[in-house]
């Protein structure tokens, strides 16, 4: 639990002491799914039908119903079982519902089976699974049972107000409290107890006694002259307030300690996602659900100083203006509301601003929601990187070619847009010859946003040691906060002394999450005594962001981590097996375990716990990785066979996988395993590993003119690299006969 606040700390007082005086506020908030985001679960707050009503699903028929006023499940448990669960709260509202679930331990579970909220004639008025295509069951780690639908790490800090999570490590529990059940004035707004003594003439004065005066649009307008197509910001925004209360639950994000509210520095409490593959396409565009905030601080929008409000009424969370005359605002509709821009028939939905610059992307099966990064539709990009756009979502039918031909015939000369990072960031996915050097031009480049940068050094983790060292340095003292800690977490390469010298300075940084993530750096540095006062309270800052989090396997698994650099290894291994025992799918556990166990020289232990991961996860692409390579260590080359090539068919792109299972065929099977180097490089091209492995074994099976065709590739990918030169000089010296030199 959190040290408690000190005397004069300002208290929350609960969204109904607002009501006096804001009436008009706080009916529309009334009417909001932030009002509705949790509730308990009563007749005037259920949706769901609960009269019986069966639904079937993996092998599992589930029965929703009703008993002495209150509301039950009969469903598959933690281990499989049928057995009855009361429904204690309701979570959200539109266009889906969501039941939890209280275990005695104080754990609250998201079922998976949700209610479609909408209109029967809009194929609502249903149970529905969240993975319909998928057949959970209780041994998967997406089942609702799970740590992965815990509402208490997961949901309740964004669905609640002032939330502690109060999870007690020792008891494995949790006491969960809340100033409010749902989303309350103070969420955004910020403990209200001083601004009810401001309004009662009994306390201070200053910013009416609000933990922050959210003004950011008060005595602003938006103008252009006639010439204009869009209008500016009469007076530049200094300062993103909004944003940051916003992003606190419109993001993707992790939590670093308690207590956030309006006025404190979000990236003390948060750190937010970056635009990182997996959740975003290598365009910036959104890929999983990551909340918006991210999205928007991409937009050129967000650098012209839009706010969220100007677009959205905060309390009722409804748009300002309706349709086009949305975006009309700002800019001139007789130009973009016209067909000479959007170039579609009237009525159709390609007149809509939102369609072609905000596309949808569906989440939980029913729930779309729009792409707040307002970009320019780049099908040219679809057709070389293979982006979506939203002209093909539309027009399915037809090729991104013709959509990018269709743009090109109506503006000859598109924009570009605001987001210009695609290209670079994709070289770099492939490992292009110079893709490390574009993405430090892209980190240092003050035109694009903090987000941006801080993505471009994220993206450059181990390349970074390829890129101008100044530019790196340099680049720790970024304005952002957002840039500095993303710099940081790329510097992991670094030498101790070097390490030592760059980050020391950040230990003082005014933002925690920059100080923490230094303090993870230098744990294995030694420092001057000087500056180990301020070590010591940075590195502190960091184990309480984990003991918070220390419900979640991951942060047992970054706490090992930390132990290990400091040659703690027996806590280590400790918390490596709390981590087991608070989530047994948790694949990372048995992995980091076993390598403690190796790098111990402790063969036999470690192919243990590898084989006792894979009892539970026998679909882990790397717990099968692992094991083969023990195996092949013990010597046991046909059972490690089997290992790797279960890893390569269960992980395909990986070129690791495909790597060693051609490294653990060659000296009996040498033909299976150069077609197996060769499959895996029309996933990877640029892979060095792949091409130097393909060079050499084309050479040993008599292909010298295949042999130099992968030396040019290499030298391609990374000029001058003297095994490529050796390769190519076998290579010309098997075809004229002269054999391979000695080494």
């Amino acid at each position: 639990m959190a040290d408690d606040p000190p005397a004069d700390t300002p208290g929350f007082v609960g969204s109904q002491a607002c009501a006096g005086c804001h009436r008009e506020q706080f009916q529309a908030w009334q009417g909001s799914q932030h009002a509705r985001a949790m509730q308990h679960a009563t007749t005037e707050t259920v949706l769901g039908d609960f009269t019986g009503a069966t639904f079937s699903y993996a092998g599992v028929e589930s029965r929703f119903y009703r008993r002495d006023g209150k509301f039950f499940v009969h469903t598959d448990g933690p281990d499989g079982r049928l057995d009855e669960f009361e429904i204690r709260y309701t979570f959200g509202v539109e266009p889906l519902q969501q039941y939890l679930v209280e275990f005695p331990d104080g754990r609250l579970q998201a079922l998976s089976i949700a209610w479609d909220g909408r209109p029967a004639s809009a194929g609502g008025q249903r149970w529905f699974h969240l993975y319909p295509d998928e057949q959970v069951g209780y041994r998967d780690e997406l089942h609702w049972t799970r740590p992965a639908q815990n509402w208490n790490f997961m949901c309740a800090d964004c669905h609640s107000t002032n939330l502690r999570k109060g999870y007690e490590a020792e008891a494995d529990r949790f006491a969960s409290s809340w100033s409010e059940i749902s989303v309350g004035c103070e969420a955004c707004h910020g403990p209200g107890s001083n601004h009810l003594q401001w309004a009662r003439g009994e306390g201070e004065t200053t910013h009416k006694g609000l933990a922050l005066l959210l003004d950011e649009r008060r005595g602003v307008g938006w103008r252009r002259t006639i010439e204009q197509l869009t209008a500016s910001r009469d007076t530049p925004l200094r300062e993103s307030k909004e944003q940051q209360v916003c992003a606190q639950c419109h993001s993707r994000r992790s939590q670093l300690a308690e207590g956030y509210h309006a006025g404190k520095q979000l990236l003390d409490h948060y750190s937010p996602a970056l635009l990182e593959s997996g959740l975003y396409h290598v365009d910036g565009q959104q890929r999983e659900e990551v909340f918006i905030s991210a999205s928007f601080e991409q937009s050129r929008m967000h650098a012209a100083g839009v706010t969220c409000s100007d677009c959205h009424e905060p309390h009722g969370q409804k748009l300002r203006v309706q349709g086009n005359a949305l975006c009309g605002q700002c800019h001139s509709p007789d130009y973009f509301d016209s067909a000479a821009h959007h170039f579609h028939p009237a009525g159709s939905a390609g007149v809509q601003c939102v369609d072609c610059h905000m596309p949808q992307t569906t989440y939980m099966v029913i729930d779309p929601r729009r792409d707040h990064s307002l970009r320019i539709p780049r099908p040219d990009l679809s057709v070389s990187l293979g982006t979506p756009n939203a002209c093909n979502d539309c027009h399915k039918e037809r090729s991104a070619e013709w959509a990018a031909q269709a743009i090109r015939r109506h503006h000859p000369q598109p924009a570009e847009g605001n987001q210009r990072f695609a290209v670079a960031w994709s070289a770099a996915e492939k490992n292009v010859p110079g893709a490390a050097a574009a993405l430090a031009r892209l980190l240092t480049d003050p035109a694009q946003p903090a987000l941006v940068r801080a993505s471009s050094a994220a993206r450059l983790g181990a390349q970074a040691r390829h890129v101008d060292r100044l530019a790196l340095r340099e680049s720790l003292g970024d304005s952002s906060p957002l840039v500095r800690r993303a710099v940081i977490s790329s510097l992991e390469w670094l030498p101790a002394g070097e390490r030592g010298e760059w980050l020391a300075p950040l230990l003082s940084d005014p933002v925690r999450s920059v100080r923490s993530e230094a303090a993870r750096l230098l744990a294995d540095v030694p420092l001057p005594q000087a500056q180990k006062k301020t070590f010591e309270r940075a590195l502190g800052e960091y184990e309480a962001q984990l003991r918070l989090n220390a419900d979640r396997a991951e942060a047992r698994s970054e706490l090992a981590r930390l132990r290990r650099r400091q040659g703690r290894e027996e806590e280590a291994v400790e918390q490596l097996e709390a981590a087991i025992r608070l989530d047994a799918l948790y694949q990372p556990a048995y992995l980091e375990i076993a390598d403690l166990h190796r790098s111990a020289g402790r063969e036999s232990q470690a192919e243990a716990v590898l084989r006792q991961g894979l009892a539970m996860r026998p679909q882990g692409a790397l717990l099968h990785y692992s094991l083969g390579l023990g195996l092949v260590r013990q010597q046991r080359s046909k059972e490690a066979l089997k290992h790797l090539r279960h890893a390569n068919i269960l992980a395909p792109d990986d070129p690791r996988y495909a790597f060693a299972l051609a490294l653990a065929l060659q000296s009996r099977f040498p033909e299976r395993a150069l077609s197996t180097v060769e499959e895996a490089l029309g996933k990877n091209p640029q892979d060095l590993d792949l091409l130097w492995l393909a060079g050499v074994y084309s050479l040993a099976q008599g292909r010298p003119d295949a042999a130099a065709g992968y030396a040019d590739r290499i030298l391609a990918v990374s000029p001058g690299l003297p095994k490529a030169l050796a390769l190519l000089r076998n290579a010309n010296n098997r075809r004229t006969g002269t054999g391979i030199p000695r080494r």
